[in-house]
């Protein structure tokens, strides 16, 4: 179970609509339409619904797929993995563990040093740069 449990009308409020789709019912932005793709600055991603630290920045590389890709998470249980059979096939959904919020799948073809790519949605994301 995660650890924050908010009401459907008090996500609707704390989030846009398009945030809202993304977290909360496992929707996916366009690629390359993400306010992180081209991201390089040095810092920490959190969760947009919670806050939760997920990925450095310093994990974040160019995957070429269109969506900001790290290639391990901050903490392994800052994320939870789930089995998702949708739309024809079988992937595995990584949600943050604090919230439930669906951030993106994860993939194994990355880079080493994990083979590892999570491939998040820009949406899920909150960048606090290192120098703020």
């Amino acid at each position: 179970m995660p650890e924050i449990e908010r009401s459907d009308e008090e996500w609707r409020s704390s989030l846009t609509p398009e945030q809202y789709t993304v977290l909360r019912h496992g929707g996916t932005e366009r690629a390359w339409t993400g306010q992180y793709v081209d991201e390089h600055a040095d810092g920490t991603y959190h969760c947009a619904g919670c806050g939760a630290e997920l990925f450095d920045a310093a994990t974040k590389y160019e995957s070429g797929s269109g969506w900001p890709s790290f290639w391990a998470a901050k903490d392994a249980e800052s994320v939870e993995l789930v089995q998702d059979v949708s739309h024809g096939m079988v992937r595995t959904e990584v949600r943050c563990a604090r919230c439930g919020s669906h951030l993106g799948h994860l993939f194994p073809d990355g880079p080493a040093p994990t083979g590892e790519r999570y491939c998040m949605n820009s949406l899920s994301l909150d960048l606090r740069r290192a120098d703020d």
